[in-house]
């Protein structure tokens, strides 16, 4: 049976950058947390777009379109969709908590990237522990 989920509570339950965490899932997708905070990698998803809500703080997303490189900054409360076969990086100087919305399985790192710093897991989202 499924329960409500606090995102207060999940989000208090780790501690870890870069590395979402699975909330729910809605038909055959996921809606992960994550905590962040500097930058992640330069990436793509070629089969899909890449929903964000900021929680917490601001986040920007660096974006290399056709008509060159722009930057989003997103608020509390902000909402983005990076377009399939869009490379972005997203970012937060000083540390946020979003919420992501994507196909399950889709890895933090797109189908294409940069080398993958520490700090980033490349991973396609754990499950929140109980």
């Amino acid at each position: 049976m499924t329960e409500p989920v606090s995102l207060d509570t999940a989000l208090a339950s780790f501690d870890a950058l870069w590395s979402p965490r699975i909330v729910t899932r809605v038909n055959d997708y996921d809606v992960r947390i994550a905590k962040v905070d500097g930058e992640h990698v330069w990436h793509v998803h070629d089969h899909t777009d890449e929903f964000f809500l900021v929680l917490d703080g601001e986040l920007r997303i660096a974006l290399r379109e056709p008509a060159g490189e722009r930057t989003v900054v997103l608020a509390r409360g902000a909402v983005f969709t990076v377009p399939r076969g869009t490379y972005h990086r997203p970012s937060a100087p000083g540390g946020a908590s979003i919420l992501m919305f994507e196909p399950t399985g889709t890895m933090t790192t797109g189908d294409h990237h940069d080398t993958v710093p520490g700090h980033v897991d490349s991973t396609a989202g754990h499950e929140l522990a109980p």
